[in-house]
């Protein structure tokens, strides 16, 4: 008999391919032209537009709005390229609700913000069916080498290219696009999404990518200098932290991973209790796509309070509208014959402190959302487990530069990696040109 939501322990098929697909679709279905338009009638197009300010690649966002509304959405894209070349995935995973969204007059004066998010995938989605709108430079004789291939290394590649310098991107995955291809809930890039931009950003020229070579026993950072004019390190958090207490707990991010990659959704096994600790972004993404697979209960455990998760309130209530249970103030201790054991959290004197009360869940299944972390590399100025960089990128070692999740400074968005990406290729640029 198949397997269903009340299988018992962890089991693969609880729903048929229809129903899996359905949900699995987009989770936020683009606009036609005519809703478009209608939507950007909606701007004030307000000058020193606080939704610009908000943006961390500063995208001309009155301005790209305009030009929809004219019936111009090529170049309202040019526009938010010229910003944000990755325009297109950060339009399906910006949390907007918390930055030009929330900031938007509309939104302020009546709780409505004009939907910038989905009006950006409109006019990038039409760009990104032809040609992209850049060229390439004369040739420069210079080469840079890009360590990872997520949104920092891809935005950093692409302006290298565009200034003329020859790029090679080294990146330990099979695929580029990093984390837009690996790690981000697969309801939110549908069709391949994260490949086809990838391609389409590529085809400036000038740009290699080698899949398979990671820094490590075949590459190492010396390697690089030695070949290159410059290095640029986007590596992204490649370390995950582990629960431990013997819990058996696996890694959200692989889980992701595996959902991501998987050729038929229904050979994904999940349990019929799963259990996901954390209070970020991915142990959202982890929760929902386990239920969305199948699973009959799945709660998310978070040992501080509602406001404290970085997961922003839209993903919050999103789980709980996908039947995800979360619970707050509470820690994992242990596991029982009946499932895993909590323990209620408060805020002391001390910081956070156990009640010595304790609560248990049933418990198949246990996704571990808790972090992620960077393996240091040797020769370069560390702080606070990531790359010290100055503005504009650059390292305490000459020569190499860093952004991203890896780096200094800024938030772990994949806008905001795009941005310190685009920034330090433009200083690399200047490095090499006064060299």
């Amino acid at each position: 008999m198949r397997p269903s939501q009340l299988t018992s322990g962890i089991a693969a098929g609880r729903l048929d391919k229809d129903t899996l697909a359905e949900n699995f679709s987009d989770l936020h279905a683009p606009f036609t032209a005519h809703e478009a338009a209608v939507e950007a009638d909606r701007c004030y197009f307000c000058y020193d537009a606080p939704c610009m300010t908000a943006c961390p690649t500063s995208i001309d966002i009155p301005m790209f709005i305009r030009q929809i509304s004219a019936g111009m959405p090529e170049a309202a894209a040019k526009t938010i390229f010229d910003q944000n070349i990755l325009g297109g995935m950060c339009a399906r995973v910006c949390p907007t609700e918390t930055l030009c969204e929330e900031v938007c007059v509309r939104e302020t004066a009546e709780g409505e913000p004009v939907e910038i998010g989905r009006l950006q995938r409109f006019a990038t989605d039409v760009a990104m069916a032809t040609p992209q709108p850049f060229a390439r430079a004369a040739s420069t004789g210079k080469t840079v080498g890009v360590v990872g291939a997520g949104p920092a290394g891809l935005a950093c590649a692409h302006r290298l290219a565009m200034h003329g310098h020859d790029v090679v991107i080294y990146d330990a995955r099979p695929k580029g696009g990093g984390l837009n291809e690996y790690g981000i809930a697969a309801y939110k890039t549908v069709d391949g999404f994260a490949q086809a931009e990838v391609d389409w950003l590529m085809g400036i020229g000038g740009i290699t990518l080698e899949a398979g070579t990671g820094l490590g026993a075949e590459l190492s950072l010396d390697d690089l200098a030695t070949k290159h004019d410059a290095v640029f390190l986007g590596l992204g958090l490649g370390g995950v932290r582990k629960l431990g207490l013997g819990l058996g707990a696996t890694s959200a991010v692989d889980f992701i991973a595996d959902l991501r990659q998987a050729a038929d959704l229904t050979s994904l096994e999940v349990g019929r209790n799963v259990v996901v600790v954390g209070g970020g972004m991915t142990a959202v993404d982890a929760a929902v796509q386990s239920k969305l697979l199948g699973a009959e209960n799945v709660t998310i455990v978070y040992r501080r309070g509602k406001d404290a998760m970085a997961a922003s309130g839209f993903e919050q209530d999103l789980a709980a509208q996908k039947g995800v249970t979360i619970r707050h103030w509470a820690q994992p201790i242990g596991s029982t014959p009946d499932g895993m054991e909590f323990e209620y959290t408060t805020q002391g004197d001390n910081g956070l402190e156990g009640t010595g009360e304790t609560f248990t869940l049933p418990a198949d299944q246990v996704l571990a959302a808790i972090g992620q972390t960077l393996n240091p590399l040797d020769g370069l100025d560390h702080a606070d487990g990531k790359i010290t960089v100055k503005p504009g990128g650059a390292t305490s070692r000459k020569g190499v530069w860093a952004g991203g999740d890896c780096a200094s400074g800024g938030d772990d968005l994949t806008v905001t990696a795009v941005a310190e990406g685009r920034d330090a290729a433009e200083d690399i640029h200047n490095s090499l040109m006064e060299g």
